[in-house]
């Protein structure tokens, strides 16, 4: 089974300590003080760099992280060139053994080219880097919004019960988004206000699950292409 930790890194990036059957790996350093924090006062020595995507809020950290400890990256192979040191590329539907569990890559363009969600089946869990958020999608940056509802749709097999651990504190935004484009809807309304109290105490929001994606977030409930267009196109200016 898969244990994970979250640390909280720059502004409102997320990078997640896994660990399984005494493998380990971090997921997207954006800033390595943070992780050789953890791991120095937890007395952890990581195996693994797994990267989602090249951005460099989420790979900023990988050099300092691999000179401290001489760990690998595992990261898309379509991403090699612009992430730099990468010692294990995957590929849509390739898996990669960590531990006792097998991870499972899915290809997800949109917010990149070549981003990587990766799913552990066993612990239900899905690490989904910048592609869904929580009450959110991640922005087209290289691809469209086209690419997106189509990625969004490859994760239809994930389990409602699954846990997602995605790349960023945007709960609040992305619900008063919602609840903007979609007043009516009453679950939308009431966990605008959850994530509100949370967030007031300083509270994490993540990790979402599948199952409260698929009825309060937008675009996994936008019924058409074209809706999703015109949802993430009110998103980006929003």
């Amino acid at each position: 089974m898969i244990k994970i930790e979250i640390i909280p890194i720059l502004s409102d990036n997320y990078t997640y300590f896994i660990q399984s059957d005494g493998m380990t790996a971090i997921v997207d350093p954006g800033d390595a003080a943070p992780v050789i924090d953890f791991c120095e006062q937890n007395n952890i020595t990581l195996d693994y760099i797994i990267n989602t995507h090249h951005h460099w809020d989420h790979t900023d950290g990988n050099e300092e992280i691999i000179q401290k400890y001489g760990c690998k990256v595992v990261a898309p192979k379509k991403e090699q060139s612009k992430i730099g040191q990468v010692d294990i590329t995957l590929s849509d539907k390739d898996i990669f053994q960590f531990g006792d569990e097998e991870m499972l890559a899915i290809e997800t363009p949109g917010h990149t080219q070549g981003h990587l969600c990766y799913w552990f089946a066993q612990s239900k869990i899905l690490l989904s880097g910048d592609m869904i958020f929580a009450m959110g999608c991640g922005r087209p940056m290289e691809g469209n919004a086209k690419d997106l509802y189509k990625s969004c749709h490859r994760l239809e097999f994930i389990p409602d019960d699954a846990l997602i651990y995605c790349g960023h504190e945007y709960t609040l935004t992305n619900a008063t988004f919602a609840h903007s484009v979609m007043p009516e809807n009453q679950d939308i309304a009431d966990r605008l206000e959850q994530v509100k109290a949370l967030r007031e105490q300083d509270s994490i929001t993540i990790p979402t699950v599948m199952g409260l994606e698929r009825v309060t977030n937008p675009f996994l409930l936008a019924q058409s292409q074209e809706k999703f267009e015109e949802l993430r196109d009110k998103r980006n200016s929003f």
